[in-house]
C-alpha cells in the first residue's frame, strides 16, 4: 500500500514540477483553439481569411494540445512524484527528466507552428508531419527508459498497480504512434485504402486506451487510497483490470469503421470486444470505488482527490456510451455527428482531463512543500470544468442525434445547420467557461510553485 512507503531522502522532482506547468500552460492554448474554433461553427466569417485561424487548422491544434500538451503532460507529472516514491527510490535521472521536457515542449511548439502554416498529414489524430512524430516517438521512448531504471534501481520488491500502468503507457504508445503515424515512411505518413484506415483507427483509439486511459488510473490508484486513507480494495483485481484493458482495448479501433468496407470478422471483433470493455472498466471502477466507500467526505475535503474520483465517474459515463455507440444500430444515427463530439470531450477532458488536474493539485503541496496558493480558486475551477462538461454532453448529445436522424432520412448536411445553430452557441458559451477554468488553473499552479504568498499560506 502506497501510505506505508517512506519519501525518498532527496528528491527534488524538478521533472515533476516541469510536467505540471507544461500542463497548465498549454491547457490554456489548448482551450483558447477551441473556443475560437467552436466561435466560428457560430459565426464562420469571424476570422476573416486569416488562414492560420481556419476552423480546418484550428481544431487539429486543439485537439492534439489537449492530448499531448494538456492531459498526458499533467499525467505524467503525477507519475513522476509517485513512482519514485512507490519504488522506495529516486527518480533515475531528473537532467534526462528535464531534457525530456525540453523536447516535448518543443515539439508542441512545432506542433502549433505547422498545423497553423497548413502543414498536415491529413489523418485524425496523426497530422502532425514527420520530424514531429520521430521527436515524440523519442520522448516516449527517453521517458520510458528513465521509468524503466528507476524500477531497475528499486528498494521495494514489489510493483505496485500504478508501476505497470505508467510503463505500459509510455513503451506501448511509443509504439503505437509510430505504426499509427506509418513513421517508417516519411513522404506520406500514410499507407493506401483501407489498409491506412484500420492501421490509423488502432492507433487512434489507443491514444486514448493505451495512453490516457492507463496513466488516468495509475494516478487514480496512488491517490484514492492516500486520499482515503485506507489500502487498495483489491490488488488482484487492480491486475485483472490492467490486464484485460490490455488484451480488449487493442482491438476496438476498427468500431470507427463500421461504414467502411473492411473486413467483416475485423468488425466484429471492434464491436465484441467494445462491448467486453465492461471489463476492465468495471474492474478499475469497482476497486476505486470500494475503496472510497464510506470514504466520501475525506474525498471532498481533498481538491486533488475531489477531482479525481469525480474523473471516475466520468469514466463510467464514457465508457457505455463508447460501448453503445459501437453497436451498427446506434452507429447509424450516431456516427459523424455531433454526438461523436460529445463523447470524445467526457472521455478526455471529463475523464483523463479531471485526474490530471487532480494528480496536478495533489502532487504540487507534495513537491513544494507548502499549500496550494488558492484552494477557491481550485474548486472555481473543478466547478467550471464539471459544468462544462455536463453541459458539452447534453448540447452535443441532443445536436448529433437532430443532426443522425436527419441524414439517415436523406436531409443534406446545410439544411440542418439552423436547427443546431442554437446549440453551436450554447457550445462556444461552454467553451468560454472552460476556458476561464484553464486561466485559473495556470494562474494557481503557478503561484503553487513559486510564490508563497496565497490565502493558505
Amino acid at each position: 500500500m502506497p501510505e506505508n512507503l517512506t519519501r525518498p531522502n532527496t528528491a527534488t522532482y524538478l521533472t515533476a514540477k516541469g510536467f505540471c506547468l507544461t500542463s497548465a500552460a498549454w491547457m490554456m492554448v489548448a482551450t483558447l483553439a477551441g473556443l475560437v474554433a467552436a466561435i466560428e461553427l457560430v459565426a464562420p466569417d469571424l476570422t476573416g481569411n486569416i488562414t492560420w485561424l481556419l476552423f480546418s487548422r484550428l481544431r487539429p491544434i486543439h485537439v492534439n494540445l489537449v492530448l499531448f500538451g494538456f492531459v498526458t503532460p499533467g499525467l505524467l507529472a503525477s507519475a513522476f512524484y509517485f513512482v519514485p516514491r512507490l519504488l522506495r527510490t529516486q527518480l533515475y535521472s531528473e537532467k534526462l527528466g528535464i531534457v525530456t521536457i525540453v523536447l516535448w515542449n518543443i515539439a508542441l511548439i512545432a506542433l502549433v507552428i505547422t498545423l497553423g502554416a497548413g502543414f498536415t498529414q491529413g489523418r485524425e489524430y496523426a497530422e502532425m508531419i514527420w520530424p514531429i512524430d520521430v521527436g515524440i516517438v523519442l520522448v516516449f521512448i527517453l521517458i520510458f527508459f528513465n521509468f524503466a531504471m528507476t524500477v531497475k534501481n528499486r528498494k521495494e520488491k514489489i510493483l505496485y498497480v500504478s508501476v505497470w500502468y505508467v510503463l505500459a503507457a509510455t513503451i506501448l504508445t511509443a509504439c503505437t504512434y509510430a505504426m499509427g503515424n506509418v513513421i517508417w515512411q516519411p513522404d506520406s505518413g500514410a499507407l493506401s485504402g483501407i489498409p491506412d484506415a484500420i492501421l490509423l483507427w488502432f492507433y487512434g483509439h489507443n491514444v486514448f486506451g493505451l495512453l490516457l486511459t492507463p496513466l488516468s488510473a495509475a494516478t487514480a490508484y496512488y491517490i484514492i487510497p492516500q486520499v482515503c486513507r485506507s489500502p487498495l480494495y483489491s490488488h488482484t483485481l487492480s491486475l485483472l483490470g490492467f490486464w484485460a484493458l490490455i488484451v480488449i482495448y487493442t482491438h476496438i479501433g476498427t468500431h470507427h469503421l463500421l461504414q467502411v468496407p473492411v473486413p467483416t470478422w475485423l468488425k466484429v471483433v471492434a464491436i465484441v470486444d467494445s462491448i467486453a470493455m465492461v471489463i476492465p472498466v468495471m474492474a478499475f471502477l469497482i476497486n476505486i470505488w470500494y475503496t472510497a466507500r464510506g470514504k466520501l467526505g475525506l474525498i471532498h475535503e481533498d481538491i486533488g482527490g475531489k477531482f479525481v474520483f469525480t474523473g471516475t465517474v466520468m469514466y463510467f459515463i464514457v465508457s457505455i456510451r463508447g460501448s453503445m455507440m459501437s453497436l451498427p444500430d446506434v452507429q447509424r444515427v450516431t456516427h459523424f455527428s455531433h454526438w461523436v463530439v460529445g463523447h470524445a470531450h467526457v472521455g478526455v477532458l471529463g475523464f483523463a482531463g479531471m485526474i490530471a488536474l487532480g494528480g496536478l493539485y495533489f502532487t504540487i503541496p507534495r513537491i513544494t512543500g507548502k499549500p496550494l496558493f488558492s484552494r477557491f480558486l481550485a474548486d472555481l475551477q473543478f466547478w467550471m470544468i464539471v459544468i462544462g462538461v455536463a453541459g458539452f454532453t447534453i448540447v452535443l448529445t441532443i445536436s448529433g442525434l437532430i443532426q443522425g436522424n436527419a441524414w439517415l432520412n436523406g436531409e443534406t448536411v446545410y439544411r440542418i445547420l439552423p436547427q443546431i445553430h442554437i446549440y453551436n452557441v450554447v457550445r462556444a458559451s461552454l467553451g468560454l467557461l472552460i476556458f476561464l477554468a484553464s486561466i485559473a488553473g495556470c494562474y494557481n499552479i503557478f503561484r503553487s510553485l513559486f510564490l508563497t504568498s496565497g490565502e493558505n499560506s
